[in-house]
């Protein structure tokens, strides 16, 4: 776990694009807040195996977001319950439902339909809250964190030694 972390701290202190950091949380959001086995989450991990994306920050967005759906289930269950009563949904519904293929991606279940509703509601605002955030971190807080008492404490460290083996190698991300 921390070797993923130091790649996923690697990912963010460099030079890469923050829009691949960014689409690996929002592609482990979607994963971490929908139920594990769901036809949707085939494609979300082929999309994160095809894309140029960081893994690491994939696989722990998935483990981050997994322990927040926790939280969440209640919203998502309310959610859920709300778009499949709504009278004037209920011909969508039907026509999916009859249909083999829908039938076996599970969204008659409150807490799929509504967990990957809302996740797919917060990926467009949360992409860019994320590259956003990685943005100024680079320019901001990185620089400050090099020059602290902490940042020095930090390099002095067995964690420090691991990411500069990690940022070392010549293993892509």
């Amino acid at each position: 776990m921390l070797e993923m972390f130091a790649k996923l701290l690697k990912a963010l202190n460099s030079e890469s694009d923050p829009g691949q950091v960014s689409a690996a949380f929002i592609l482990g959001m979607i994963i971490g807040f929908t139920p594990l086995f769901s036809l949707h989450n085939v494609f979300i991990l082929l999309l994160a195996f095809v894309l140029r994306i960081n893994l690491s920050g994939f696989f722990l967005a998935w483990s981050f977001f997994s322990a927040m759906a926790f939280l969440f289930d209640p919203l998502f269950n309310l959610l859920g319950e709300s778009l499949l009563t709504s009278s004037s949904l209920t011909p969508y519904w039907t026509i999916l439902y009859n249909n083999p293929f829908w039938r076996l991606s599970h969204f008659n279940n409150t807490l799929v339909l509504g967990s990957l509703s809302l996740s797919l509601g917060l990926t467009i605002p949360l992409f860019f809250l994320y590259q956003y955030l990685i943005i100024r971190y680079r320019q901001h807080l990185l620089k400050w964190i090099e020059k602290s008492k902490v940042g020095q404490f930090i390099k002095a460290s067995k964690f420090f030694r691991l990411y500069q083996s990690v940022n070392d190698s010549r293993d892509p991300i």
